[in-house]
């Protein structure tokens, strides 16, 4: 290895070693769980949007941070086209479907692209953790971003997190990063409360079910790494369509298959945490 390369590795690895970090809760939450994968396109946003929604229909208190600067959903999903209240001081968060929410997209129009440098990606963060008025929360639920960069940091290190639940596909490119943000969680000495296989399968009109992108990766990865596997969440065009109505299918059609299956996993972190 040359010189170059061991200085880089050195660095690396002093980014993450741990440190005395003071943790720091979200004032006004009790647990803040964190959606992530470290992979891009395998449905944080729909889980973390779906999940808050599930938590709150069964009498939580919930509220939705929408940690990815970059790529922004939740005003889209959650159909927020308006700007947060501010008091000079702390910004007030945005109530829809009984749901505290911030994201960036409050902030900025949806198509202004945030070219921004990680010191002011951090900055964003600190503010949204805070400097925003979360009244009486018993969770908050942080969409994060793709990757183990800035965000995933500012949250390991600076803010107390409950929990992470890490969301992909199936298919060994999505679990490739997806490990790496495991390792990343895990090294930061943030629990892992399971892993989703999301987009698991197709159910055809013939009663078949199509494992377009594989089967049994996730379900693999949590066992290699000894982390619980929470289940999966079949691919189905309604969740896609509410999601662009800004409706999310748990809000929308709280009977529906896919609905059920995140109730089910509010039921088990509403226990885990509030019921113990």
């Amino acid at each position: 290895m040359s010189d170059k390369k061991r200085e880089l590795s050195a660095a690396m690895k002093s980014k993450l070693e741990p440190k005395n970090f003071k943790k720091n809760p979200i004032i006004g939450t009790k647990f803040t769980i964190a959606i992530s994968s470290a992979k891009g396109g395998v449905g944080k946003s729909t889980f973390a949007t779906n999940l808050a929604l599930a938590l709150k229909k069964i009498g939580c208190n919930v509220g939705l941070l929408d940690a990815d600067i970059y790529g922004p959903s939740i005003p889209k999903m959650f159909g927020i086209d308006e700007k947060p209240k501010s008091d000079g001081q702390k910004l007030e968060p945005i109530v829809k479907y009984d749901i505290q929410c911030m994201s960036i997209g409050f902030l900025a129009d949806q198509q202004t692209p945030m070219i921004w440098r990680g010191p002011m990606v951090t900055s964003a963060i600190k503010t949204f953790t805070q400097k925003v008025n979360w009244k009486n929360l018993d969770f908050i639920i942080v969409d994060m971003p793709p990757g183990t960069g800035d965000t995933q940091l500012t949250f390991s290190q600076e803010i107390k997190m409950d929990g992470a639940i890490i969301v992909s596909t199936p298919q060994e490119v999505a679990l490739l990063d997806v490990k790496r943000g495991i390792k990343m969680f895990d090294k930061l000495s943030v629990k892992i409360l399971g892993l989703v296989d999301n987009m698991s399968f197709f159910k055809g009109d013939d009663g078949k079910n199509y494992r377009i992108f594989g089967e049994g990766g996730v379900k693999r990865t949590a066992d290699e790494f000894n982390k619980d596997f929470l289940g999966e969440i079949p691919i189905n065009p309604a969740v896609g369509q509410a999601g662009d109505n800004g409706k999310p299918i748990v809000e929308e059609s709280p009977d529906h298959e896919i609905s059920k299956i995140y109730l089910r996993f509010a039921n088990k972190i509403k226990a885990t945490y509030l019921e113990d």
